[in-house]
């Protein structure tokens, strides 16, 4: 809610379909690996409280068996870091979202870069149990 409130309107259907498009991380036949900056984790976007409990929630979604969850410290050494937030399907489509709109690739070698690009940063990401200490003291800090 807090990420559209500088767009007017109603956003009541897009929350909805965006916590139901969230089921599908329950579903085991597919598999996901979702990485974090530490400064995307923090972002005050919402008050302490409620931030400490999004942190709790992606702490929680590491104990799924077909999620991963990195999180980039800010303390890691990355390199250049991406500009925009970008999501690879397979090796046949990555989408890339903008402020203005998602631009979508199927070029093997676009693909093929944003699979290397995630790559060297899956690299520097804590996963697991280091992710879960983690985004555990985050949340205590933000208590």
């Amino acid at each position: 809610r807090a990420s559209l409130a500088h767009i007017p309107g109603d956003h009541s259907k897009t929350i909805a379909k965006k916590v139901e498009r969230q089921q599908v991380l329950y579903d085991r036949s597919k598999r996901f690996t979702f990485l974090l900056t530490e400064q995307a984790v923090r972002w005050p976007l919402v008050g302490p409280d409620a931030l400490a409990v999004q942190t709790d929630h992606l702490a929680s979604l590491t104990h799924l068996p077909n999620v991963r969850l990195g999180v980039i410290p800010m303390t890691s050494p990355t390199g250049p870091a991406p500009l925009n937030t970008f999501t690879i399907y397979d090796d046949r489509i990555a989408t890339v979202e903008l402020t203005s709109g998602v631009m979508v690739f199927r070029d093997p070698r676009d693909v093929m870069g944003h699979l290397e690009e995630f790559g060297r940063l899956e690299a520097r990401a804590l996963f697991g149990q280091d992710a879960r200490t983690f985004l555990g003291k985050c949340a205590d800090t933000l208590r």
